[in-house]
């Protein structure tokens, strides 16, 4: 069983950074791929990136994949996301996922362990 607590998000003026993170709890992750998704109020779940927990290859999505980076510290057993010159467009809610096969790595019915969320607002 491995269990996902995110955290960092909040309300931010469009330009602005945000980190989330994501702490990782559990048996077994470290052979996992873990990734980021969001959802937007609306809209459909929207991956964003995704990574292997034990050599941190990363699979980046289409979306703000030139502003967001997806990386991982290993010894703090936390994913976390960077997100720079955040736009309104970025206003989501957004959830870290882990599972140990994810293929593929983009779709949400490939991950079995989903985090409860942060919720991520970008003021205009």
């Amino acid at each position: 069983q491995v269990r996902l607590v995110e955290s960092g998000g909040g309300l931010v003026q469009a330009g602005g950074s945000l980190r989330l993170s994501c702490a990782v709890s559990g048996r077994g992750f470290s052979r996992y791929i873990m990734a980021w998704f969001r959802q937007a109020p609306g809209k459909e779940r929207e991956f964003i990136a995704a990574i292997t927990w034990i050599d941190s290859i990363v699979y980046p999505g289409d979306s703000a994949k030139d502003r967001f980076v997806i990386f991982r510290d290993s010894a703090a057993n936390t994913m976390y996301l960077q997100m720079d010159n955040l736009i309104p467009e970025d206003t989501a809610l957004y959830y870290c996922a882990a599972d140990p096969v994810a293929i593929p790595k983009s779709r949400t019915e490939s991950y079995n362990y989903w985090g409860q969320g942060t919720r991520v607002t970008v003021s205009s």
